[in-house]
């Protein structure tokens, strides 16, 4: 195993304490511009999301209206929408392939499985993370360390299996002196592969393991700098329950 994976592993709770986690509950608000262009103001604020850590398996409740959840699984990717007494509503197999081919940032709408499976890889990812990077066919590799603000951020590239849903394959992870998760660069799929830069903050410890609680998606340019005038995204999580075997 990578090194520096190693010692982000362990800042975050540890490989071996993540082995016996069963379940994920989180407080979390997705905000900013992008939903609203998409068609979907408002759909995330304030969700109870549910993620198994281990294979991904996510739900979003209240999603679209009070009584319904959003359902993400893999192996096949699949995405329902039930009802508070477990009816599907509405399925949709391979959702990935049902994305528009033309993306513009403003003006293109989504259905809500589309809403929902984007939403759903993206946070099941961010959930899982450093974690994830031990699954089977997830490549790790530190690469040159990159410096921002005065600051040396270690990083590590990753590049993901087709087996995990995610933004796209091949994402770099930057890490501060403490091992902590500062930024990620992706460049999603489905919204016309622009160059992203996740930034992450204000880290908090729950039930052992460390989750950053503020994070800002900005894009950068093509040497590296991100434009941290207009977050099209933000993610604001207000607390995770971790149960564990």
């Amino acid at each position: 195993m990578d090194r520096l994976l190693t010692s982000v592993l362990d800042a975050h709770g540890g490989l071996q304490n993540w082995a016996k986690v069963t379940k994920l509950t989180a407080d979390m608000t997705l905000g900013g511009p992008f939903w609203g262009a998409r068609g979907w103001q408002g759909i995330f604020d304030r969700q109870t999301v549910i993620a198994d850590p281990h294979r991904e398996h996510i739900t979003f409740s209240p999603f679209t209206a009070e009584r319904y959840t959003s359902v993400l699984d893999v192996a096949p990717e699949r995405v329902a929408l039930t009802t508070s007494d477990g009816r599907t509503i509405q399925e949709r197999l391979n959702p990935r392939e049902s994305f528009p081919t033309a993306f513009d940032p403003f003006t293109t709408p989504w259905d809500a499985i589309q809403v929902a499976y984007f939403a759903s890889a993206a946070v099941w990812n961010y959930l899982t993370a450093p974690f994830v990077f031990v699954q089977s066919g997830v490549i790790a590799t530190e690469i040159d360390p990159w410096t921002e603000d005065g600051q040396i951020w270690r990083r590590l590239a990753v590049s993901f299996p087709t087996s995990i849903a995610n933004h796209n394959a091949d994402q770099t992870f930057y890490y501060d002196q403490s091992y902590l998760l500062r930024r990620m660069d992706y460049s999603p799929d489905v919204t016309g592969k622009p160059p992203v830069a996740h930034y992450a903050f204000d880290h908090k410890t729950f039930d052992g393991f460390v989750f950053p609680t503020r994070r800002r998606v900005f894009l950068h340019d093509a040497d590296g700098i991100a434009d941290k005038g207009f977050a099209p995204i933000t993610i604001d999580l207000a607390y995770v329950k971790v149960e564990r075997r």
